[in-house]
């Protein structure tokens, strides 16, 4: 055999050898992940927000995956914020062989996703999916109708206001509260638990005025900024959020109410901008973390992703979600639906704000919690503003997961392994 051709069957060889490993080598796997929520309407600004912002940390996440880590995917499903719409796109999804989803713009539609997927387990032999909730916050979802396969990444409104109202027992300006929320069962329950937790921490506290108004349905928030003024309420508590809170908001700063607000949703999409320096010290958010708390990891993300969107990243729930999902996949080595929802039971996961726990109870996480106060951007505690506005809310309080923690009624129906 010639010199040259003994060069080209080396080289063919060597080819041949390639093109198998090649196609040998295991590529990662695909894990699609469902997005459920309301990207029409009213209410669209807080879940394509909260899509983006998924996004980001979904490509974060992938650009560290390993050679056997799964990489997710996206698929944006349009629930409209209904019930029904929203059970639609679940069949949807599941229909396309998508076995994980997540969604958090309201807890009506989160209870039905709940009973639409129990359901669906029970009726077909595949039909199991895992429901990651970055922030529905109706407390029965981890209670009464908890649900094997519902993960809850976002402290339940009941854990917000224990919270709260441990704050608020030591601030003796607080003397006559006003409640208003939408009326369903989120904003219902939060002023059950306001009025039960204030009796029992302040029984000075008079509850001067409790409204419940139509979700999305409000166009003009002027005459419930009158009766608030007229009440003489020093503080309004409100679960309000979407356009309902921006509208409540900006007809609360042309009218001049020099009410303290306590929110649970004000640093929310197209809400920092309603504020502005009427709100500086009176408008408040509870959340699980804020740009202005100390926490490296997402003020990174957090950086990063206003630099490319000029968009806020509010949805630490999308991180730990996302990372504890993979984690439990790697736990269970599968992305079996029932296999990764064992995982999920009881884990330990050390997120950027400190050491997180699954329940395994009610599927509730346990976290820290953070009261933010609207404050110039410059001024102590603010390095960061909120959309464009020149204002941010400053980190005040730090609650650890013991001060919120809840009890839970949950009589958990569970598969078998």
């Amino acid at each position: 055999m010639s010199a040259i051709a003994n060069i080209k069957r080396i080289a063919l060889l060597a080819l041949t050898l390639g093109l198998a490993a090649s196609f040998g080598a295991k590529a990662n796997e695909i894990v699609k992940i469902a997005f459920v929520d309301v990207l029409t309407g009213p209410f669209a600004a807080t879940g394509q927000g909260a899509l983006n912002q998924l996004r980001e940390v979904v490509s974060q996440l992938n650009a560290t995956a390993q050679k056997d880590d799964p990489v997710f995917e996206i698929v944006p499903f349009d629930g409209k914020g209904t019930p029904q719409e929203s059970a639609n796109a679940l069949r949807a999804a599941y229909d396309q062989k998508i076995r994980f989803l997540t969604q958090g713009g309201g807890s009506g539609v989160a209870f039905a996703l709940v009973d639409a997927i129990n359901k669906q387990a029970q009726r077909e032999e595949t039909g199991e999916m895992v429901y990651l909730n970055y922030a529905a916050m109706d407390p029965g979802l981890t209670n009464d109708k908890c649900s094997f396969w519902h993960f809850r990444f976002f402290p339940s409104s009941e854990m917000q206001i224990e919270a709260l109202t441990t704050y608020l027992k030591d601030q003796s300006g607080v003397k006559k509260v006003y409640l208003l929320n939408q009326n369903y069962t989120h904003g219902q329950q939060v002023a059950k638990a306001s009025r039960a937790y204030l009796s029992k921490k302040r029984p000075d506290v008079e509850i001067v005025g409790e409204d419940y108004v139509p979700i999305g349905a409000v166009r003009d928030y002027a005459p419930y900024v009158a009766k608030i003024a007229r009440s003489g309420a020093d503080t309004v508590i409100t679960s309000n959020w979407g356009s309902d809170l921006a509208l409540l908001l900006k007809a609360s700063r042309e009218f001049g109410l020099s009410t303290n607000f306590y929110t649970l949703n004000a640093n929310n999409p197209g809400i920092p901008s309603q504020i502005g320096e009427w709100g500086v010290n009176r408008v408040n958010v509870i959340w699980n973390w804020g740009s202005n708390a100390p926490a490296p990891v997402l003020e990174k993300i957090a950086t990063s992703f206003k630099q490319k969107t000029g968009e806020d990243f509010i949805f630490a729930a999308h991180w730990n979600g996302m990372q504890m999902l993979r984690a439990a996949m790697t736990k269970a080595k599968s992305t079996e639906p029932r296999k990764v929802a064992f995982a999920l039971e009881g884990m330990r996961y050390q997120s950027p704000v400190g050491e997180v726990v699954m329940r395994a109870d009610d599927h509730q996480l346990q976290a820290p919690m953070y009261l933010g106060v609207w404050t110039k951007k410059g001024e102590r505690g603010v390095r960061y503003e909120a959309e464009t506005t020149g204002y941010g809310f400053r980190s005040e309080v730090v609650w650890g997961a013991a001060e919120s923690t809840q009890p839970t009624s949950c009589k958990m129906s569970r598969p078998s392994k």
